[in-house]
């Protein structure tokens, strides 16, 4: 057949050439062309939802044999260095450096909103006690989380046209700036932490966590879920360890002198995550494509805005353990001051184990299969909270939501992407989903604070959050509905 086409090409070119081309040699030469284009392999049928970045199911060669998962996986997109094709290494040197590196940008970022917890406590017990209510105080900490998430529709979509350094360096030197400025906060002026720690901070880590995700994409399609799970344990294990960090150094220097402290340690790990983290080549975005003609696209599929809907409403709830359990603790009286600050320490330490483990169920059951039942067992914990009375029923509580948690956090971004057809399209998916669910993030522990009261009456934001959680996860129960049903398989 492609002989036949190279002849009928030259014999058409000779006609050109003799000035003896008519309409009919016209006709002829544009089914050549278009047939050429078919037999073409670039002009193969792109990956679709079918083949959803989740899908981690087993090739199988011409003689049933299993391929082994090392081995590089060749996949057709649109978007990659040679506009033919992309050959992803799953594996080697830089693939896990890149990792690691995002790793600890993720340690320092991400980390450090998850351990808001901590600030939370101090400042309604210590740096503003009786100036500012405990509903005032989250708008610091849930501000800093949805401009975490909210500029991800513009991260993700700087990140596609090729600045992942210009985002990530940008967003680390305002993120270490802003910590150094919030240092200069004075006890009892609100303003002043607000713009530094909600709105500096919130910016800075914005600027670097959906590129951050993303990168890592360029490296594994198989094993995707599981890189981008073990990238955000980065955030599990800084959220541990500096919890205990600002507890210790509050106690014994004070707020300023832990601050400078603070900024200029993790200063130091995003200069080495950055150092050895790289991009394999710049995403191409779709050409003649735009924000407003994405979120069109993404908006037209149910299971997008399903899902978009469930991690609106998981990110307005999910947070109510993480901010509020150690003041629950100290307020109740059921432990020592000193040993409530080991509760979010070990619940963002048992959030790694949640985010390891679980993506490893992932290529068996489908990502839809193994989170929502991980955010159903914590909308169940959320309600537990109620009967805990004493310090063992906190630990174990903390124990058990930090692995789910963790499941749920750490397959967040890698089941937004599965939804992409192509890979140009994973910063816009994510950013725009970010932006929307972020407002979750926004209102729910403020309202969860106003519930709260100063009488501390908890059973109105306990049952506010962990309502909220049930309805999400009945959002992405939708989701994978529609998303098996165009599969025909429940492996979602």
């Amino acid at each position: 057949m492609a002989k036949f086409i190279a002849h009928g090409k030259q014999y058409i070119e000779y006609l050109t050439n003799s000035s003896s081309l008519n309409s009919s040699h016209h006709r002829v030469l544009t089914f050549l062309l278009m047939l050429e284009k078919f037999m073409t392999p670039a002009a193969r049928p792109m990956m679709t939802s079918n083949d959803s970045l989740h899908d981690h199911e087993k090739d199988v060669d011409a003689d049933g044999a299993d391929t082994i998962v090392n081995a590089p996986v060749t996949v057709k997109s649109e978007n990659p260095p040679s506009n033919e094709e992309v050959t992803y290494p799953e594996g080697g040197y830089q693939a896990w450096m890149t990792v690691f590196g995002i790793w600890l940008i993720q340690f320092a970022t991400f980390g450090y909103t998850n351990a808001y917890g901590v600030f939370n406590d101090y400042y309604v017990r210590v740096y503003m006690e009786g100036k500012f209510s405990s509903s005032t105080v989250s708008w610091i900490g849930s501000t800093q989380l949805w401009l975490v998430m909210s500029s991800g529709i513009v991260s993700g979509r700087l990140y596609d046209m090729g600045y992942f350094f210009h985002l990530i360096i940008g967003g680390s030197i305002l993120f270490v700036f802003c910590l150094f400025m919030l240092s200069l906060a004075q006890p009892g002026q609100f303003y002043q932490v607000f713009l530094a720690q909600g709105i500096g901070a919130g910016l800075g880590i914005g600027m670097i966590y959906v590129p951050g995700i993303a990168v890592v994409s360029q490296y594994f399609y198989k094993r995707r879920t599981l890189a981008m799970a073990t990238v955000a344990s980065g955030s599990g294990v800084g959220a541990a360890l500096q919890s205990i960090m600002l507890n210790k150094l509050f106690e014994r220097l004070g707020f300023q002198t832990t601050l400078r402290i603070s900024a200029a340690f993790n200063a130091g790990i995003l200069c080495i995550g950055i150092f050895i983290s790289k991009m394999r080549f710049a995403p191409i975005p779709p050409k003649n494509s735009n924000l407003l003609r994405s979120m069109r696209i993404f908006f037209r599929e149910p299971e997008y805005i399903a899902v978009v809907a469930g991690t609106f409403f998981n990110l307005m709830a999910l947070f109510f353990p993480t901010f509020f359990l150690q003041l629950n603790a100290n307020q109740k009286g059921i432990m020592t001051e000193n040993l409530s600050f080991y509760l979010l320490p070990v619940l963002n330490a048992a959030t790694v184990i949640g985010r390891i483990v679980f993506p490893l169920m992932v290529p068996v059951l489908g990502i839809f299969n193994v989170v929502i039942p991980c955010v159903i067992i914590c909308a169940i914990l959320i309600f537990c909270e109620l009967a805990v009375a004493s310090a063992s029923g906190s630990f174990i509580l903390a124990v058990l939501y930090g692995v789910f948690y963790g499941a749920y956090v750490g397959m967040f971004a890698p089941m937004v992407g599965s939804l992409a057809k192509t890979d140009s399209e994973i910063g816009a998916r994510m950013g725009i989903c970010f932006a929307f669910n972020s407002f979750g993030g926004l209102i729910g522990t403020p309202i969860a604070g106003a519930l709260l009261t100063s009488s501390y009456k908890w059973w109105r934001p306990t049952l506010f959050a962990g309502l909220s959680a049930l309805l999400g996860a009945a959002c992405l129960i939708a989701s994978r509905f529609w998303i098996s049903r165009y599969k025909g398989s429940q492996k979602v």
